[in-house]
């Protein structure tokens, strides 16, 4: 029999006569949910803690939300390796950037920074969905969402993940004033956290890759805060 260099390959047929097709994709989605919020003078950032995969729950606390060294915090949905991996990324960055310059980077030059790594990975991508929340240079809260590639753009408020087709038009209604004749203004923190509380313990009921744990962090001027809810566990 004489020797294939490629056994198996796509165009190979195998013993029986029909072809063979191998395929790599090391991509999966374990599920959950990301939204912000900006206000005034802070930014909300929000996300559920259950981690799985198809109809399996690998951990119910593997947080998507995650502070900082400057002060922002970066929410992120998706394959939780990807996040692990971006989050250690980004944050040696922030660290070489303090070393070189001797100050803290700000919020709007850590979005563009955090483009920039996606945007360097786009042709085998991070498959996570950011967003980043934090305080601009005026002391106003600023959100921006970006897709896995590094394409970002500045909002008022987004969701993200398993529930955001649940989410965001409650956001577009709440936040955005959409389909009411009053004019959209920005919320106040009660207001933001009232809207999303509500907004997760709807997407529980309905969505189950959202639930388990709420985290959300409040970015003012002065810190961040961080406050832990319950939500479903079935």
């Amino acid at each position: 029999m004489p020797y294939d260099p490629h056994p198996n390959h796509e165009g190979f047929l195998n013993s029986v006569g029909s072809p063979i097709q191998h395929r790599f994709n090391p991509h999966t989605d374990n599920g959950g949910t990301t939204l912000a919020i900006a206000g005034k003078d802070f930014c909300l950032v929000a996300g559920d803690t259950r981690q799985s995969e198809g109809y399996s729950i690998n951990t119910r606390y593997a947080p998507k939300v995650h502070e900082l060294s400057n002060g922002s915090v970066l929410a992120t949905s998706g394959m939780y390796a990807d996040s692990v991996n971006l989050v250690l990324n980004i944050e040696t960055r922030l660290e070489w950037y303090k070393h070189k310059h001797n100050k803290t980077m700000s919020a709007t030059a850590s979005a563009q920074m955090l483009m920039t790594v996606l945007y360097q990975k786009r042709f085998f991508p991070y498959y996570v969905f950011n967003i980043l929340g934090g305080v601009d240079e005026k002391g106003e809260g600023c959100v921006f969402s970006y897709d896995p590639v590094g394409c970002y753009r500045r909002e008022t408020y987004q969701a993200h993940g398993s529930s955001a087709a649940l989410i965001q038009p409650f956001l577009d209604n709440q936040c955005g004033a959409k389909h009411q004749n009053i004019k959209e203004e920005l919320l106040t923190l009660d207001q933001a956290m009232k809207i999303t509380k509500d907004a997760f313990a709807s997407a529980t009921e309905r969505d189950i890759y959202t639930g388990d744990y709420l985290e959300i962090f409040v970015i003012k001027k002065s810190g961040v805060t961080k406050h832990k809810f319950d939500l479903k566990k079935d």
